[in-house]
């Protein structure tokens, strides 16, 4: 596979692979990072190239396989490094942490983070302690705000998106993965609920288009209507797209509720 890495086989390389012959080409002190360790720690979503490979800022090392890109830190402790296991890599939160600081902009590195809570990988304290162990950390204060989005329940891009989007219009802030129970007695999970007016948002991904989750979607929304509740339904795509039809949709239904705004 490169200058001193083999394969013993003929059959296609798997990503593991490609992980072990990264690390053995950078070296002894060379370590999994970023994206590429979180989805050794069982992130996914997210495509597997390329391979993040940390070093020490002032450790050497030679050519690396095609693939892999190397990133250097001048903090890197045990406190950061995974104890067991091969190869080695970083802990769930400081590689959250890097795959953010890497991420291509800033809406891929929310997607990150917001995922790597929703798959319940990481908490916020494990991420404020990384961060606060790198003072310099690049998107510093957008990694620390979307953490605490996260851990307060919004565990989608989108989801993210509508509690700016709000918080913007000045309206009220929902409580964000509510549970509750309908009619049937079934536990739910509301991605956004103005509790005092009982007024529900739920925000579809692209798995509300297979017609099991759409079935599943609106034998929800009944269970909910039969209960008395508002149900607003808006596709993730809207967030972005029809901001202010959104606002003015939300807004009609909380003052029809009750609410004085």
């Amino acid at each position: 596979m490169h200058r001193a890495v083999f394969v013993a086989h003929n059959g296609p390389v798997s990503a593991g692979q490609l992980r072990w012959a990264a690390i053995l080409a950078a070296g002894p002190q060379a370590v999994l990072g970023g994206l590429t360790a979180a989805q050794a720690g069982g992130l996914r979503g997210f495509p597997g190239r390329p391979v993040h490979v940390l070093l020490p800022a002032a450790c050497r090392r030679g050519s690396l396989p095609p693939g892999a890109l190397v990133h250097r830190t001048v903090t890197l402790t045990d406190r950061d490094v995974l104890a067991v296991g091969q190869p080695r890599r970083t802990l769930p939160a400081r590689s959250i942490v890097d795959a953010a600081q890497w991420a291509s902009g800033d809406q891929e590195a929310r997607a990150i983070i917001a995922a790597a809570f929703q798959q319940r990988l990481v908490a916020a304290d494990d991420l404020h302690q990384v961060v606060n162990r790198l003072p310099r950390a690049h998107r510093r204060q957008l990694i620390l705000a979307t953490a605490a989005d996260a851990a307060g329940g919004s565990h989608s891009l989108a989801e993210l998106d509508f509690l700016g989007l709000i918080r913007r219009a000045g309206l009220p802030e929902p409580t964000r993965q509510k549970v509750r129970h309908d009619s049937a007695g079934r536990r739910r999970h509301l991605d956004a609920y103005f509790e005092q007016w009982g007024v529900h948002v739920d925000i579809d991904g692209g798995q509300h288009l297979d017609p099991r989750a759409w079935w599943a979607d609106m034998r929800r929304q009944n269970a909910l209507w039969v209960d008395g509740d508002r149900l607003l339904r808006f596709p993730a795509w809207a967030i972005r797209a029809k901001p202010d039809e959104i606002i003015t949709q939300l807004r009609a239904a909380l003052q029809a509720a009750g609410w004085p705004g």
